[in-house]
């Protein structure tokens, strides 16, 4: 990938979820945003998203984590570019990725507690 593209894309954000999460992020004024109602629908984009190299922070919903493939969890956790967070559902289960969970997927550290 060109330097220039680098450039280019420097910011972009891409949002794929469910209707509450990208309804939010579009009222933000992110235009990058993508709903998905079924998991293998959130599987596939989630892979454009990765391979295109166009952004560099995706923001997803827990119905995409839950539909990602053992190999693309992994592509996922170990990507900073894009980094990918997971943002959990506001119905069911509220689940969320702890602050020591995030520091070390994303900087590889871990942090102590307590």
């Amino acid at each position: 990938m060109s330097q220039d593209k680098r450039i280019e894309s420097k910011g972009k954000i891409a949002v794929i979820g469910d209707r509450e999460l990208v309804l939010g992020y579009r009222l933000l004024g992110i235009e990058d945003t993508f709903l998905v109602t079924e998991k293998n629908e959130a599987s596939k984009k989630m892979e454009q998203l990765l391979s295109s190299h166009d952004y560099n922070l995706v923001v997803a919903s827990h119905l995409v984590l839950d539909a990602l493939s053992p190999i693309t969890k992994a592509k996922v956790e170990s990507s900073i570019d894009p980094l990918v967070i997971f943002m959990p559902s506001l119905t069911g289960n509220m689940q969320e990725e702890s602050l020591a969970a995030l520091a070390k997927r994303v900087l590889g550290i871990s942090i102590k507690t307590g």
